[in-house]
């Protein structure tokens, strides 16, 4: 449906002409594996022209802020570039992306955002909390591994780093530290390599890890709204409440850098609180059929939306179904060989994850269940604070773990827990109305 499309010649070597010498912001992450996502807040950030990105994977020198990061140590990325801001002076590109003949009238490359990236550039495993997504892969190949809603609490959702919209799973998917996230056992994994040509309907709420595979990657895609979504909006804005809230607060643990760098800033309380009273009438007045979108734009305005990395608002349009025709190929759920399981162990003298000892000094968790900063000989635990506690059979799979802000934000901003808090909100603002 889209080998006519003239966005199918859209590759990084056409692009870096026709934006000659702009500056984008490119995503850096180092090329290692670990058993923790890499989330956006550890990545490194420059500014450099398409032209520059293609000399430095070729491993030539003259590649300007590229040259801090050799080209075999870290992958690059250009993520969620809005096409609307990218050609505003060539606007006629807009119309080489086509989305309009899959049902969407009059959608095309101004709600769309540009990736750009090298091999093994991935955006970790999330859950967009608006609309469905459509993606169209122009160079390259990329695998996306994606599991459906019900998987939830198998990926051990988290709202750290904070970004508006998005729920990161605390799970690797690649390499995923079964010891600490046992449920993970049972997700059901959809495995699909996107083709240059190939188009990806992304239902709503389904979890995706995406990775390039390939030396170079360029895809487009476009987030369609759904009317579900003014709901979705009243839980994203309970939600950022919540967290900026929190981690707000002074404390000992609230020194991580947990704001996305999506995110323009944190904002003030009053200002999430205007947001959450915004969504809510939203909600009641579209309930009532009262709201319309060009009659009220200071409440279409103020409900939170998705951002680029610029901060620019991503552009929402009126929710269509997704035909399904002839071209429709099904994603299947992976046939996977079972993973190998840690017995229980009897006692605490168990191995620190990942490693067959714990001999010398070493950071983990073991098996019982104590979280350590150090370890000598398997028979002590030292705490943050500078206490001990012995390894024994007293302790048997109770070590000390302390709960700190993060691990109480999980719990407060489960999806499952503000899906019920925003219809006791709703409840309350609707005996206020009657």
């Amino acid at each position: 449906m889209t080998h006519d499309w003239p966005v199918i010649r859209w590759t990084a070597e056409h692009l870096s002409g026709c934006l000659d010498d702009r500056l984008i912001r490119f995503r850096l992450g180092r090329r290692q594996a670990t058993n923790t996502p890499l989330f956006e807040t550890q990545c490194s950030y420059i500014e450099a022209t398409v032209a520059q990105f293609l000399r430095w994977t070729q491993y030539q020198t003259d590649v300007g802020p590229f040259s801090k990061y050799p080209y075999t140590e870290y992958w690059a990325y250009a993520d969620y570039k809005y096409i609307t801001v990218l050609f505003q002076d060539q606007p006629f590109m807009f119309e080489d992306v086509k989305w309009s003949e899959f049902g969407f009238e009059g959608r095309n490359g101004k709600e769309s955002t540009l990736w750009i990236g090298t091999e093994g550039a991935n955006t970790p495993c999330h859950l967009d909390t608006y609309g469905c997504n459509l993606v169209l892969q122009v160079q390259g190949r990329k695998r996306w591994h994606l599991f459906p809603p019900e998987d939830t609490a198998k990926l051990y959702p988290t709202r750290i780093p904070y970004e508006e919209s998005s729920i990161f799973s605390q799970v690797d998917v690649l390499h995923p530290d079964v010891g600490k996230f046992p449920g993970f056992h049972g997700a059901r994994a959809h495995i699909v390599t996107l083709e240059p040509g190939q188009v990806l309907y992304v239902p709503r709420h389904w979890w995706h890890y995406v990775e390039s595979v390939d030396p170079i990657t360029v895809s487009v895609n476009s987030w369609i709204e759904l009317e579900v979504d003014d709901l979705a909006r009243v839980s994203e804005a309970v939600t950022k409440t919540v967290v900026c809230a929190m981690k707000s607060a002074p404390s000992d643990d609230n020194a991580d850098t947990w704001l996305n760098p999506t995110e323009e800033e944190k904002s003030s309380h009053n200002e999430n609180m205007q947001y959450v009273n915004l969504a809510v009438m939203a909600f009641a007045q579209r309930k009532r059929g009262l709201f319309h979108r060009t009659s009220s734009p200071d409440l279409r305005d103020a409900q939170p939306v998705k951002r680029d990395s610029y901060g620019q608002i991503k552009h929402r349009g009126d929710g269509v179904k997704v035909p399904f025709g002839q071209h429709l190929i099904p994603v299947k759920c992976q046939e996977e060989e079972p993973k190998k399981t840690v017995p229980a162990d009897s006692s605490c003298n168990a191995a620190v994850s990942s490693q067959e000892d714990c001999s010398g000094s070493a950071k983990g968790k073991h098996t019982c269940g104590a979280h350590l900063t150090r370890c000598s000989s398997c028979d002590c635990v030292t705490l943050d604070h500078g206490t001990s506690e012995q390894c024994s059979e007293n302790n048997k799979g109770l070590g000390p773990s302390l709960i700190t802000t993060n691990d109480l934000l999980d719990c407060l901003v489960h999806p499952d827990i503000i899906s019920r808090v925003t219809e006791l909100l709703l409840e309350r603002h609707r005996g206020r109305h009657l």
